[in-house]
């Protein structure tokens, strides 16, 4: 009895750890709402930003969307032929790239690239007391440090999911149509015919919380680091982790309430 009762304790303070960081990110939310409408706003901050998350992360998305539309197009087909259905490879692909695939695969794309620099860079920044000197200054590091990022993340995020819903159709047609011999013009005219506005409106809505969530997960990591250059490794891992788990389960909450 006293090793389950130990391993109830244990379970039970895990759980009160986390809900307690989750608080902690809920009210660093707050203030991220409560710094940003106040003058002044520093324009060139946030366009840095939106470049590094953003334009910087092209590449790795283009990559990933481009080879989960091939992906989905070889594996549809073979589903689909065993009913002779493979003119729904097309939807299929389309389908599951802007409801789903895109947005979480472009998100979590992001998370390792941008989400582990913004919690090594304010970690970094934190151990060498550059952010005590903001204090000093009389200026906010919420302001200055965190709000740009935030931003950046939830506007750029976005706009690499289009980018890899698009290239993730590319690729399933290329595959569709030049490798497995798909008629072009009936892969094409389901998509138009079974894809409609509200399945990219709601990708895009999951890729702006994604965005959020793995910005402020970053964020605050980084921002709450100690224990100097191992305080910062750890701290750069648990904001990978921690925003992952976030996005998938944020995803499927999501998904039953926007279908």
């Amino acid at each position: 009895m006293n090793g389950v009762s130990a391993s109830v304790d244990r379970l039970g303070k895990v759980v009160l750890e986390n809900v307690e960081e989750m608080g902690k990110i809920f009210l660093l939310f707050l203030s991220v709402l409560a710094w940003m409408f106040r003058p002044p706003l520093k324009l060139r901050n946030i366009f840095k930003q939106m470049e590094f998350v953003g334009v910087k992360s092209i590449f790795v998305v283009v990559l990933t969307g481009t080879f989960t539309g091939m992906v989905l197009a070889l594996q549809g087909y073979h589903g689909f032929k065993m009913f002779s259905a493979e003119s729904l490879v097309g939807s299929t692909v389309a389908l599951g790239m802007t409801r789903e695939l895109g947005p979480v695969l472009t998100s979590l794309m992001v998370t390792a690239r941008a989400g582990s620099a913004m919690a090594a860079e304010l970690g970094t920044m934190r151990v060498t007391e550059q952010i005590d000197a903001l204090y000093v200054m009389a200026a906010n590091p919420v302001k200055h440090l965190i709000v740009p990022r935030v931003i950046a993340g939830f506007l750029m995020v976005p706009l690499l999911t289009v980018v890899s819903d698009f290239m993730g159709i590319v690729g399933g047609y290329f595959v569709g149509v030049h490798i497995l011999n798909i008629n072009p013009g009936i892969f094409i005219r389901n998509i138009t015919r079974l894809v409609d506005l509200n399945d990219i409106y709601s990708g895009l809505v999951k890729a702006a919380t994604f965005g959020l969530i793995l910005s402020l997960v970053g964020c605050y990591k980084g921002f709450k680091t100690s224990g100097g250059a191992e305080g910062v490794g750890r701290a750069t891992t648990e904001a990978v982790v921690l925003a992952s788990i976030s996005i998938l389960v944020s995803d499927y909450f999501l998904t039953a309430i926007m279908f």
